[in-house]
């Protein structure tokens, strides 16, 4: 019997694939090795939701470009539908899918990464972030009725990339928090001599503390 492998979590890496797309076969993760990608399942192909979502996801291609990061689409549609369906968006919608989309008419793919919902037969509705060391970041799902919210992707995108440039973490709503505003969170002192640290730090004015566990800086 062939051994069931458990889909992967945060904190995995990526799992190594060679997948077949509209822009032709790309090997995954290496292919996007030094860059983030985000890789959005969707149920099928000529389905409402899903096409506001390409839509939405290519009306911020240049947003994820100047971040680094490659948009990759996938559904259990054959390549030939792919390419009707971004033909027919371009065409009825004005707008052009410049992003590859994974082709996966037997579910290989989808079973790897857990995006085939046991009582159906389509992919179901998923974010992976992947980060430039192929590890996976997030992993968001939504229901067939829902579409996603791409600025919050995109906000994600950049909470990650502040907290692998500086080692902080991100509060509520960054940048647009209620209480701080765009300010982020420096981690919980975890010994006393960080305490004493963090104290003479918001003396000399270079943080600003609630107390010694909840400090913020710019």
């Amino acid at each position: 019997m062939e051994e069931k492998k458990p889909m992967p979590l945060i904190g995995d890496k990526f799992p190594e694939m060679e997948v077949q797309t509209t822009h032709g076969d790309i090997e995954l993760p290496k292919d996007y090795k030094g860059k983030w990608f985000i890789l959005f399942s969707h149920p099928g192909d000529f389905t409402p939701v899903c096409t506001t979502e390409f839509v939405a996801f290519q009306k911020k291609y240049d947003e994820f470009q100047e971040l680094n990061t490659e948009l990759i689409g996938l559904s259990i549609d054959q390549v030939h539908s792919h390419l009707k369906w971004t033909e027919w968006i371009k065409d009825n919608m004005d707008t052009e899918i410049e992003f590859p989309i994974i082709a996966d008419p037997v579910g290989s793919v989808a079973k790897k990464l857990g995006l085939i919902h046991s009582k159906a037969t389509m992919t179901v509705r998923a974010v992976f972030i992947v980060d430039p060391q192929s590890t996976i970041r997030a992993i968001l799902y939504y229901p067939a009725e829902l579409g996603r919210n791409i600025s919050e992707i995109i906000r994600m995108i950049k909470g990650f990339q502040k907290n692998s440039e500086e080692g902080v973490a991100i509060p509520a709503n960054w940048p647009e928090n209620e209480i701080e505003g765009d300010r982020v969170i420096i981690p919980p002192a975890g010994d006393v001599q960080t305490i004493k640290k963090r104290k003479q730090q918001e003396a000399d004015g270079e943080i600003d503390c609630y107390d010694w566990w909840l400090c913020f800086k710019k």
